[in-house]
């Protein structure tokens, strides 16, 4: 299963009925600095629209998001950035 998949499934079975996943693999632009892959993939910006995530600061999100992605940080995910937000707060940004 490719990265960005697994991303995807495994926050939908955290976090419950998500009104939006949008994984994007930044990878491509990301390539030949100190840490990337040679063979490529392992950076991605995921944003999570989640009623799971009302009442929560923005540190409990994202600590729900890398408890998630735990195995897939050890390995597959090189660099993660993530906006966590609840579906009033997406509705606001329009």
């Amino acid at each position: 299963m490719r990265t960005r998949d697994l991303i995807e499934q495994r926050l939908t079975e955290a976090l419950g009925p998500c009104a939006a996943v949008d994984v994007e693999d930044q990878s491509a632009a990301h390539a030949g600095h100190a840490g990337a892959r040679e063979s490529g993939g392992g950076h991605f910006a995921v944003l999570i629209v989640s009623a799971e995530f009302e009442g929560l600061p923005p540190l409990q999100r994202q600590r729900r998001v890398y408890a998630a992605l735990a195995e897939e940080m050890k390995g597959r995910i090189h660099a993660l950035s993530m906006t966590c937000l609840t579906p009033a707060e997406h509705a606001a940004e329009g």
